[in-house]
């Protein structure tokens, strides 16, 4: 995202369109390998799924609205962004003095049906707002209110979130928002650089990448702020 709308100078609303196209085919890989090593039980997240297309597609309307007062999906994006880099330095630095636990074998996502329609209705707002992920949400709220193994709440929120950004990518496509010569090329990128991330992830403390990624995040949260303001 901030690679589209900063150095290929594309406007906020065709780097949203642009975007969700790219990390639907990032998103549906990881959640094919997320699957085959049998972390994600569908039937257990058919509400949130259900509940997120719902609002991807409600939002996505909503999204023509800020087409025409595009410096407020700039506030939206960075403030999303903010989020991120704070949770994932938060999470990177605490993991240094964590204990490494034992792996939780459970592969469905426990909880009240209402308690997963709410995540998968607030979890659709992003990408069809803004056309960016919602791991940030679908991760830590599996966990923390669902009680899923991290490993399976990784896995149930790439499923949830590829239907949503399919979901985001066709209506955005239709409404003429996706710039296909950047983002065809692009997604082939992720199809390569997912893989590659998913070398760096298993031969570097997960730690030190979030703190990482938390303090580039950082700068790019920075950088939608000041062309805002």
């Amino acid at each position: 995202m901030p690679v589209l709308r900063f150095y290929l100078g594309l406007s906020p609303a065709v780097s949203a369109g642009t975007c969700i196209v790219a990390v639907f085919f990032t998103t549906l890989g990881g959640s094919f390998r997320h699957y085959k090593l049998g972390h994600v039980n569908i039937q257990s997240i058919i509400p949130v799924i259900t509940a997120g297309a719902i609002s991807t597609m409600v939002f996505s309307l909503v999204f023509l609205f800020f087409t025409q007062r595009e410096r407020w999906l700039d506030l939206g994006t960075g403030v999303v962004f903010s989020f991120i880099s704070l949770r994932m330095m938060v999470e990177g630095w605490g993991e240094f003095s964590r204990k490494k636990r034992k792996d939780d074998t459970r592969s469905e996502i426990g909880g009240s049906m209402g308690g997963k329609l709410a995540i998968g209705g607030i979890a659709g707002i992003l990408p069809g707002l803004l056309g960016i992920g919602t791991g940030a949400i679908l991760v830590p709220a599996f966990v923390l209110f669902l009680k899923a193994p991290i490993k399976i709440a990784i896995g149930a929120s790439l499923t949830s979130f590829s239907v949503n950004a399919f979901i985001s990518a066709l209506i955005k496509t239709f409404q003429g928002f996706v710039y296909l010569p950047v983002a065809l090329p692009i997604c082939l990128g992720t199809l390569i650089g997912s893989n590659i991330g998913a070398v760096m992830n298993k031969h570097s403390p997960s730690s030190f990448l979030k703190i990482l990624f938390g303090l580039a995040f950082s700068y790019v949260s920075y950088q939608y702020f000041v062309i805002f303001f």
